[in-house]
């Protein structure tokens, strides 16, 4: 492998991002883009589970301090207990959007997360936590 290129397939959790990119174009083929963000977060999961893939579905996470819970979260999906997904519908992803997921990233414990925009120009965006 050239100097300076990874290999993907070392990445954590990547077999698994890539089925639930898989479902997330098999969604944007049936549907196509634009529509509001709450059509794609009810398909996603009947495309997951034709995937063979299971998921949790507005998953709450809660933020404590001391003992005391200060604040809340509600991932739009959480696959096989191991990714964390946000679908959107909007022009592009922004900062404050890779700042959510982010949080609910580190909140829930779970180092790996996927933006996944149906909007006019789609993508697809992979986030990972560092490692210890």
């Amino acid at each position: 492998m050239p100097e300076g290129m990874r290999d993907k397939r070392r990445e954590l959790h990547y077999e698994l991002t890539e089925r639930i990119i898989r479902g997330f174009y098999d969604v944007l083929r049936e549907l196509g883009p634009g529509l509001p963000e709450v059509v794609y977060q009810r398909a996603m999961p009947i495309a997951l589970a034709d995937l063979g893939l299971s998921c949790a579905v507005e998953v709450p996470y809660h933020v404590t301090f001391r003992g005391h819970v200060v604040g809340s979260y509600r991932a739009d999906l959480v696959v096989e207990g191991r990714v964390i997904v946000e679908t959107k519908s909007i022009l592009q992803i922004k900062l404050t959007h890779e700042e959510q997921i982010l949080n609910y990233m580190r909140i829930a414990a779970i180092p790996v997360g996927l933006i996944l925009n149906f909007g006019p120009r789609p993508t697809v965006q992979r986030y990972a936590l560092p490692t210890k």
